[in-house]
């Protein structure tokens, strides 16, 4: 077997690593780190049998291709000298100064650690790590590099630990690698893993590439010429190269049940160009040439990755119908996706030859800062590990909005902490939650690649209990502040939201509307001061939207119809008290047997003559069948339990009789049936139900107990 790739010189690293460091300082700080590591080195053999200065250049030729920092570079020749050689602190400190010193210490300290996939071990494992990337992100950069050429070179330790090496590499360090986004690193480390732990599994693969890569490489050498004559004809100035999948994640869609011949991604291109805008035009040149696949568009551009990933992603029907997974990025970003956080010190080499002096906080990732953040939070060892593990290091689920956006959550992540990820006002107003088309509960927890859509509601707010049944750390202090921020700014926001939000419905202009003179007139009308106060009073419910814009703009039908309606004795107690009419005190209203709107559904009045107001459902689709005496009506917070009627529909794949296990689990919830018919269809049968409730929040409960059954395949309110 040769090995002769890690036969390298120094010369060999020192033309690499000018071809981004030009600083001659710098340069000769290199070398002088160079020479220091080999005369400590001096004598001393690996066990492949080469000299060990052989491992730090290469470690040092691993560094300079993700284009590390000068600092980064000479840590990574002396890593092994603090650990290995007759050598202190201080006579490292004066040959290379603190810095450097103090990276190679954190190399040093990791290296000593106990490494073990065992979970006995792992707890302490990860504090230990966790701390050692907290401090300088660089230190683990270096760590990683290290262990790549340790796992080129495995082969020369036994069998026992190559497999504890490559568990190692695959279950903590490509995981660290992914995170930091060095994927140059993370795909080798698992490529290397898995060719010592399921040998068979590798090159079974390795051999099937092998034999499809000429048929492989002409379809994307074709498809290439297609699209660069696209690009050309366009005047954009572009990189465009074939991408190769790697053996691992391959290993892993197969794994998933995939066949070889369904990874459509095997055919694979990505294309550089020098703006963002010029991505997402290369992308619509792409869509209008060649049709793409339904669900498989990613824009990460707009939405990066929490390690700063950057890119678009498209699937598209190419030539011969072959199926091509296509990348567009910019020239930095593209850095950024192969080198990671270590790319940040070389993208400011470029601007400016003294940024390796500057602090390297400010280029750490945000979850490192997190981490930190978490570490000052007075929790037990056991839990901040745990919700680092779970929320930094591993076991991130990826679910999607309905539109097809990707959202990374923590495992066991709830729809609140998708909300809030979506962004922080719909996490505040969410009400409920739909996961695949079901109703779930707020404490559901989320799956790889589920569907949510969140269900919000402008006048909700969080509650207390959230804090504890979320996943995420920054969405948890995000609930918290939004309790310790001043309540009144909350409510004041949310009521100039809403009053815009309405006058913007009535096709009234806002800035018109605060003129001076209206202003006083609502001041006056209200009694408050100011138009906090007005915004206050709308977004706590103290007063409706539409009541405060109807000081100025009161339609006159609405006003004729009220006076009329407001004559209407009041003859149903019952529903009057919980339905609160806006602009009028007593007024009779009904249910419309239609739509049969339960407490807690979003609600609009329509004036009859003569008969009061109906209150229909804010979707029933015989409002628009109706002229506009529509009035604004809400429920009364304080009502009483009044049981409202509701109809629905349940689907079923079953022809057996399902009517006993419907009002059972009705019953359990309180909920009284009060008539189930079933209509036989071909091959499913349909339950039509007429029930009891007290709210929505009852009947939404009904709705997740009733779809946890495997022969119910749907269920719908009805209108009628």
């Amino acid at each position: 077997m040769s090995h002769s790739k890690d036969k390298i010189t120094f010369n060999d690293v020192m033309e690499l690593v000018k071809t981004y460091i030009s600083n001659e300082e710098e340069i000769t700080k290199i070398e002088k780190a160079y020479k220091f590591a080999s005369s400590r080195h001096k004598g001393q053999y690996r066990k492949s049998g080469e000299e060990y200065i052989i491992h730090p250049l290469n470690v040092c030729k691993i560094l300079t291709e993700i284009h590390a920092d000068c600092d980064t570079l000479r840590a990574g020749l002396l890593h092994d000298v603090l650990e290995d050689c007759d050598c202190t602190n201080d006579e490292m400190e004066e040959v290379v100064g603190p810095e450097v010193t103090k990276l190679v210490e954190g190399v040093t300290k990791l290296s000593k650690l106990h490494f073990s996939t065992e979970n006995d071990y792992l707890i302490e494992y990860y504090k230990k790590i966790i701390i050692g990337m907290s401090e300088d992100v660089r230190v683990i950069i270096v760590k990683l590099a290290d262990r790549l050429h340790n796992m080129r070179t495995l082969w020369a330790l036994p069998y026992e630990k190559q497999i504890k090496k490559a568990s190692e590499s695959l279950e903590i360090l490509a995981p660290i690698a992914h995170h930091l986004g060095i994927h140059k690193i993370k795909s080798e480390l698992e490529d290397l893993a898995l060719r010592y732990l399921k040998p068979e599994v590798f090159y079974d693969i390795a051999e099937k590439l092998n034999k499809t890569k000429l048929e492989r490489d002409r379809t994307v050498n074709l498809m290439m010429d297609e699209v660069k004559e696209i690009l050309t004809e366009h005047n954009i100035t572009f990189e465009m190269k074939g991408r190769s999948k790697s053996i691992y994640s391959i290993y892993n869609k197969l794994n998933k049940g995939k066949k070889f011949n369904e990874l459509y991604d095997l055919l694979a291109m990505r294309i550089i160009v020098n703006t963002k805008q010029e991505c997402y035009l290369v992308l619509g040149l792409i869509h209008a040439k060649y049709k793409p696949m339904p669900k498989r568009f990613k824009d990460y551009i707009a939405m990066p990755k929490p390690n700063m990933y950057q890119s678009l992603h498209t699937t598209v029907f190419g030539i011969d119908g072959y199926l091509f997974e296509i990348q567009i990025r910019t020239h930095e970003m593209d850095a950024v996706a192969e080198n990671g956080v270590a790319s940040h010190w070389a993208y400011k080499e470029h601007k400016d030859a003294t940024a390796s002096l500057q602090s390297t906080t400010e280029q750490k990732l945000q979850f490192f800062r997190s981490i930190i953040d978490l570490s000052k939070d007075k929790m037990s060892s056991e839990d901040f590990v745990n919700s680092v593990k779970n929320e930094v290091l591993n076991n991130n689920i990826y679910c999607f909005t309905p539109k097809g956006d990707v959202i990374e959550l923590p495992n066991g992540a709830t729809p609140i902490d998708f909300a809030y990820k979506v962004h922080t006002r719909v996490g505040e107003t969410t009400v409920g939650a739909l996961v695949n088309n079901s109703i779930v509960p707020l404490d559901y927890e989320l799956k790889d690649n589920d569907i949510v859509k969140i269900i919000t509601n402008k006048s909700s707010s969080p509650s207390q209990e959230w804090i504890n049944i979320v996943k995420s750390t920054a969405v948890r202090n995000k609930i918290r502040s939004y309790f310790t921020r001043n309540e009144r700014e909350i409510y004041i926001e949310r009521g100039k939201e809403i009053l815009e939000k309405e006058l913007r419905k009535r096709k009234l202009s806002i800035n018109n509307f605060f003129s001076d003179e209206n202003c006083k007139k609502v001041f006056k009308e209200s009694k408050v001061d100011n138009l906090d106060d007005v915004y206050f009073n709308v977004g706590n419910g103290k007063n409706t939207p539409n009541s405060i814009i109807n000081i100025i703009d009161k339609p006159k039908e609405e006003t004729q119809n009220l006076k009329k309606v407001a004559l209407v004795k009041e003859n149903t107690p019952d529903n009057n008290s919980n339905i609160i009419v806006s602009g009028i005190d007593k007024v009779k209203v009904n249910i419309a047997n239609c739509c049969n709107p339960v407490y807690g559904d979003d609600i609009i009045g329509y004036i009859t003559k003569g008969n009061g107001i109906n209150i229909h459902r804010a979707n029933c689709h015989n409002l628009a069948m109706l002229d506009s005496r529509t009035v604004e009506v809400n429920w009364n917070s304080n009502s009483n339990n009044t049981k409202y009627l509701s109809l629905f529909l349940i689907r079923s794949n079953s022809r057996d009789n399902h009517i006993a296990d419907i009002v059972q689990k009705a019953s359990m919830l309180g909920v009284m049936i009060d008539g189930i018919n079933n209509i036989y269809q071909a091959d499913s049968v349909f339950y039509d139900v007429s029930c009891y409730v007290t709210s929505i929040k009852q009947l939404d409960k009904l709705f997740f107990e009733l779809n946890k059954e495997t022969y119910i395949t749907g269920i719908e309110r009805l209108i009628r």
